[in-house]
């Protein structure tokens, strides 16, 4: 198990930021607020979740929508995933966005999003004339069926 240094930001007390069940890759995120904030269809707001975490290099935090508030309410996380950076210690907020058709209460505590840690690769670009071929070749969007 990876260890994440975590700290609470901010005034409003939520949980601790956790899985749901053992299996579960994501991890929950939910509303540090001290009262109700309304999105109305169309709207995005940043919903602060009072933490901030310190991820070891080579690691990022991808925030990802809460598959039930898009299915139920058309809510979802506008830039999704978002990236935290392993370098960035500041609160972490969620950017929310209503693609419903009715108003959006996001209560204080509700789990509004959740935030996957995965490991990434640095990477040198090395300029060529020619990328080799493949069986799918420059076949783009829609290409494979």
């Amino acid at each position: 198990m990876l260890p994440i240094r975590i700290r609470a930001v901010g005034d409003v007390t939520v949980p601790l930021p956790a899985p749901q069940t053992a299996g579960s890759a994501g991890i929950d995120l939910a509303a540090a607020l001290s009262a109700p904030i309304t999105l109305q269809p169309g709207e995005r707001k940043l919903v602060p979740t009072g933490w901030a975490i310190a991820l070891p290099e080579g690691y990022e935090a991808q925030v990802r929508p809460r598959s039930g508030l898009a299915l139920k309410h058309g809510v979802t996380v506008l830039n999704a995933p978002g990236t935290i950076d392993s370098d960035y210690r500041g609160p972490i907020g969620v950017v929310l966005i209503n693609h419903g058709e009715a108003p959006f209460v996001v209560q204080p505590g509700e789990r509004i999003a959740q935030l996957v840690i995965a490991r990434y690769e640095h990477v040198a670009f090395e300029l060529v004339t020619v990328l080799g071929e493949t069986a799918r070749g420059a076949g783009g969007y829609g290409s494979t069926g």
